[in-house]
């Protein structure tokens, strides 16, 4: 972000109209007391988004924006800043102008020391553009493209010297052999440089196959001699601190990883199957940013009844999903929202995924003692306002968030469930009694992800009848009217490029229902009557709009596709 003068800054967003001159001091002085980004504030609550700012910015300074993902960079011209340098400097060699000064991209166009060790490193003069981080990172996979091949190579004979190899037997020995250390350390910088989220390590009859998660779907990377499967398993033991003796029963590790200026968390899991070890790693970025809740995919209609849920000053706000569907990154967006020097807050984690500025955050550690309720049950010792509780999985936490939420504390947590609805009757399970499930609750989200359409290959096409039979089929299985509902009158799809790796992809996105438990739904919570399929009906008829038919609009709008929707949504 452009670390423009406050005073400046103040002077474009007050004459573009986005904000009155006192607001802005309230929030300036704000930012000033947490010791964050003024901007990163007004993204964050929704006064204005990234891309008008960004056109904003340009104006007043006078520097053109350049989109990397629709401009062709020629290689001789990117290969004059090494990737190094280029992510360093955050700044790419685009073009070059008729007299011969060079076109560069750059995150920070006022960044004068950049632009002065650039015009020395070329031996020419530089025309600095406008760019954003999403910008910079497409030109960035212009590097990843060779690097993608030679990571593979390098495991290629990573795996040969392994074989090739006498240490056997000392499992320690063979988790610190060269080979074996360049096989592991390339296959995590590919996976970084990837997007994946998680790596698969699985022992087949013949081969170690190993897998990616990108924008998730598995993606098969590699087959491996399953003579160097031990030794390999070794090796992520020795980096997670777990015995390596153990091949027996389930082990649950972690480790923090470098690449390049990059430091990932990693989750180590590792299960006995039929033919051996299998090892499953999470990668998670340590230094993650929240991200606001239009950034994450809700529409205006949803952030406002989230905004009024989580403005109370005390009950639960529920976020509900399987695992893997973004309830963590939501939960952070809404406390990023709450975070103000004026409030309390503290969490209880397994694990902290994100390391936020004046939130009090504690780990789950079952070793020490600290579990979901023994840890919720001393943060109430410690005068919180808001409590984050990373998710309840059993009836002790369930019920002391529960009484929180009841005295006077706006608790925000998450739960295994399908939809919104289920929510109700899974906190039914755990003990809590209806009365009080209808007395805490203030809002449930329910939430799944599905892959973004890249915006540089888009193209739109006509679908066949068979996808609006399915269409309308899903809205009955919905107790929606298809005569009455809108659908989609474009459809859209990536074409694939080079940049998303030729699958039409590039990101997440998710897909929301939101449960605003009215004074209609309390009622009903607590009446004999109770079930899930009136509760479900009784919400729509609240006004919730279900995860399909947000799907739906985004589907007309080009963020995603109808097949990615039917993906994670469809009954």
């Amino acid at each position: 972000m452009i670390p423009l003068p406050t005073v400046r800054l103040r002077e474009i967003l007050v004459k573009a109209g986005v904000v009155d001159g006192a607001t802005f001091d309230a929030i300036a002085q704000e930012a000033g007391h947490k010791k964050q980004n003024i901007v990163d504030i007004f993204i964050a609550r929704g006064l204005i988004n990234k891309d008008y700012f960004l056109i904003l910015v340009g104006q007043a300074l006078g520097v053109e924006r350049v989109n990397l993902g629709i401009v062709k960079i020629e290689e001789e011209l990117l290969k004059l800043l090494p990737e190094d340098i280029a992510r360093r400097r955050q700044a790419i060699v685009f073009g070059k102008e008729a007299d011969g000064k060079f076109k560069v991209a750059m995150e920070d166009p006022t960044d004068l020391e950049t632009i002065d060790f650039i015009r020395l490193k070329l031996g020419g003069n530089v025309k600095p553009y406008l760019a954003t981080e999403e910008d910079l990172d497409r030109g960035f996979s212009l590097y990843e493209q060779k690097a993608t091949q030679d990571y593979k190579s390098v495991i290629e004979a990573s795996i040969q010297e392994s074989l090739r190899s006498k240490v056997r037997g000392d499992l320690k020995q063979a988790a610190e052999d060269l080979p074996i250390v360049a096989i592991v350390d390339n296959l995590m910088v590919y996976a970084v440089s990837s997007r994946s989220s998680d790596i698969h390590f699985e022992i087949l009859d013949d081969a170690v196959l190993v897998r990616y998660r990108i924008d998730g779907i598995l993606h098969e990377i590699i087959r491996m001699p399953k003579d160097i499967h031990e030794a390999v398993v070794a090796r992520l033991k020795l980096l997670s601190s777990l015995r390596l003796d153990e091949h027996m029963h389930p082990q649950d590790g972690r480790y923090r990883y470098k690449v390049g200026d990059n430091i990932i968390d990693v989750r180590v899991s590792i299960i006995p199957t039929f033919h051996g070890e299998k090892v499953e790693m999470r990668l998670l970025p340590a230094a993650q940013k929240p991200l606001s809740l239009r950034d994450i995919g809700l529409f205006e209609d949803n952030i406002k009844l989230i905004d009024e849920a989580i403005s109370k000053t005390y009950g639960m706000v529920v976020v509900c999903g399987p695992t893997g569907s973004g309830k963590t990154t939501t939960l952070y967006s809404m406390l990023n929202m709450l975070n103000r020097p004026e409030v309390n807050i503290v969490s209880i984690e397994d694990p902290i995924e994100y390391d936020m500025r004046y939130v009090n955050q504690m780990q789950v550690n079952a070793q020490a003692g600290i579990t979901f309720a023994s840890g919720l049950r001393s943060i109430l010792r410690q005068d919180p306002n808001i409590i984050l509780v990373g998710e309840m999985r059993d009836t002790e936490t369930a019920n002391i968030a529960v009484q929180a939420a009841l005295t006077g504390h706006l608790v925000l947590s998450s739960l295994h469930t399908n939809d919104a609805a289920t929510a109700v009757p899974r906190l039914m399970d755990m003990n809590v009694p209806p009365f009080l499930v209808a007395a805490v609750l203030n809002d449930v989200t329910a939430q799944r992800l599905v892959r973004q359409v890249h915006l540089e290959c888009i193209e739109s096409y006509v679908p066949t009848p068979e996808i609006f039979t399915a269409i309308r089929d899903q809205l009955k299985d919905l107790g929606l009217d298809p005569q009455v509902l809108k659908l989609p009158k474009t459809f859209y799809r990536g074409r694939g490029c080079n940049a998303c790796g030729h699958t039409g992809f590039l990101g997440r996105i998710g897909l929301f229902e939101v449960l605003n438990v009215t004074e209609a739904i309390r009622k009903f919570i607590i009446s004999p009557g109770f079930n899930l399929d009136n509760l479900r009906k009784l919400s729509r008829s609240e006004g919730m709009i279900t995860m399909f038919e947000d799907g739906l609009k985004k589907v007309e709008r080009g963020m995603t596709t109808i097949e990615e929707v039917f993906r994670v949504v469809r009954e």
